[in-house]
């Protein structure tokens, strides 16, 4: 809930315009995100040590150790070079050893990219020299071509002759175009391809509105999400925006953060920028920040990058410093001489200032009694509102439920009373074998129990109008229930429905629609795994519906 509550301050926060002051919001958010560094660090060392201890058990199958390892190779991505090219190599060799070509493959493009990233061309280029393009499958040569792709980026990105520079840039703008035009042209691959194409050729709005299509894609505070905002703050660099520029490097930094991603460049570079604004104290903690981070990840790259900027904003935060220090000095001795003309003074209010003293802490504690009691008279208020509210809804159904049973017990003693008046009449009219087959049929029972849920559906629907709305709205859209047109209520619906008006136990619920107790144990569990909500919390949720717009009719 608290990560959930920053996002949103996040989001509101990114979403004004920007201007001198707001940048300044901006970066103080930067800041309480680095101060909660360690909080993220332990959510991603908890899952990695959740999926560690499955090592511990007994893998039935070499697939299952290839899932796990790529499980693991995952979480540590991002987070530590060595980790993930330990996983990698795990699975490098199960996959030489089982002669599993897919996996092979597979690892492969996953190595390449990882020594591409960490700055270790050449180990990545030896390794894609041992795919053979042609005898790749076509579902796999997009990969191929995307992890050349991405080489040759950055061997231009980092190249220090300019010819060698232009030359990689070339190559990399064709695998870009071949990828261009095998990709899905709605895929996120294309679009990130097609952004980076519209900003090499100056096209820069159509690459904001690109990115913009992107950022709607995706979570905030997300690897993803990072990525997306690092690429538009590179955008309104070409530009020349420099605040928007601030702002999307803050935004790609926090989520950076927020995900736990080591190897990072967004703070690095908004460290530049504000060390070239002369915000020293901010660049110098930014910057050992980013060095925190390439040494804990072990990017060999990112130790060059900060290597370049790093002496500048150390020797400027230390000059600042022994400046603040010669200013503390000076304030400090003309202190001295204005505290020895106030003693005087101070001796003489000091008598007064006890009494002052006593009163404001006597008005204090009064203070704290009158919240105190405040804040308890609001809790009990509450209480006092919401349990009206439940003792409403609870005798409305009651009332409701109570006419419901009373009219369907009335109905069938009628219909056993005509019953019985046709066995009657039959018995005497000797129609024995027609009254037999009548009695053997289902549909009698079927006919009843159908009539049963249609009244029972009728009566929940006027107590609760909107709960197949409502309860859709707990579920991804994707698993949202559909009911077809001459339905009111299907089985699941009615499981939930059952629910909410408090009978939980399964076994009643599967004596109540003519099912069996397992049955009602799968439809209630699958239903759980496709909420939008906590799944474990799911059913408090259904019982909630209907309750903030519950009125006796």
């Amino acid at each position: 809930m608290n990560k959930l509550l920053f996002s949103l301050f996040v989001f509101v926060v990114f979403s004004l315009p920007v201007q001198s002051n707001e940048i300044d919001s901006l970066l103080k958010v930067l800041d309480m995100t680095i101060a909660g560094n360690k909080t993220f660090m332990q959510d991603k060392e908890t899952r990695i040590e959740s999926l560690r201890k499955l090592f511990g058990k007994k893998l039935a199958t070499p697939e299952e150790m290839y899932t796990l390892n790529s499980l693991m190779y995952r979480e540590f991505v991002k987070y530590n070079f060595d980790s993930t090219l330990r996983y990698i190599t795990l699975n490098l060799n199960l996959a030489q050893k089982l002669q599993k070509k897919e996996w092979l493959l597979e690892t492969k493009f996953h190595l390449a990219r990882l020594l591409t990233a960490s700055g270790m061309y050449k180990e990545s280029l030896d390794v894609l020299d041992t795919i053979h393009a042609e005898q790749l499958p076509s579902e796999q040569k997009k990969d191929y071509y995307s992890c050349f792709q991405e080489l040759y980026t950055e061997l231009g990105l980092y190249s220090v002759l300019p010819e060698n520079s232009e030359k990689f840039w070339n190559i990399s703008h064709a695998y870009r175009d071949t990828l261009l035009g095998i990709l899905d042209p709605n895929s996120n691959d294309y679009l990130i391809l097609y952004e980076s194409k519209m900003l090499q050729e100056g096209k820069t709005e159509e690459a904001l509105r690109i990115n913009s299509l992107l950022l709607s894609r995706i979570q905030m505070n997300s690897p993803e999400y990072a990525l997306f905002t690092f690429q538009r703050a590179i955008t309104y660099r070409a530009l020349g925006n420099k605040e928007m520029e601030k702002k999307y490097l803050i935004l790609s930094a926090v989520s950076d953060i927020s995900s736990a991603v080591k190897d990072n460049v967004s703070l690095t570079l908004l460290a530049i920028i504000l060390f070239n604004e002369k915000d020293i104290d901010r660049a110098y903690r930014y910057i050992n920040f980013s060095l925190e981070d390439a040494y804990f990840y072990n990017a060999r790259l990112r130790f060059v990058e900060i290597s370049r900027i790093l002496p500048l904003i150390r020797d400027a935060y230390q000059l600042k410093s022994s400046k603040q220090k010669k200013k503390l000095l000076l304030y400090l001795m003309v202190i001295t001489i204005m505290a020895g003309s106030l003693i005087l003074a101070l001796s003489l209010m000091y008598l007064q200032m006890n009494r002052l003293g006593k009163a404001r802490r006597d008005l204090q504690q009064v203070n704290n009694k009158l919240t105190s009691l405040s804040e308890d008279l609001v809790k009990t208020n509450a209480q006092l509102t919401k349990i009206n509210r439940e003792l409403s809804e609870s005798n409305h159904i009651k009332e409701e439920y109570i006419a419901f049973y009373l009219n369907m017990c009335s109905a069938y003693i009628s219909k056993l009373d005509e019953f019985r008046k046709n066995v009657n009449r039959k018995i005497v009219s000797g129609q024995v074998e027609s009254l037999l087959q009548e009695t053997k049929s289902n549909n009698l029972i079927e006919k009843e129990v159908a009539e049963l849920f249609v009244n029972f559906d009728n009566i929940f629907l006027h107590l609760f109008p909107d709960f197949v709305e409502q309860f859709n709205e707990l579920l991804s859209k994707e698993n949202r229930i559909m009911l077809k047109p001459d339905e009111l209520l299907n089985t699941e619906l009615r499981i939930f429905a059952l629910i909410r008006l408090g009978i939980t136990d399964s076994g009643k619920i599967a004596s109540f629609l003519r099912c069996s107790v397992h049955t009602i144990y799968n439809y209630r569990t699958r239903i759980r795994s496709k909420a939008i909500v906590p799944k474990d919390e799911f059913e408090s949720y259904v019982r909630l519906i209907g309750i903030s717009n519950q009125h006796v009719r």
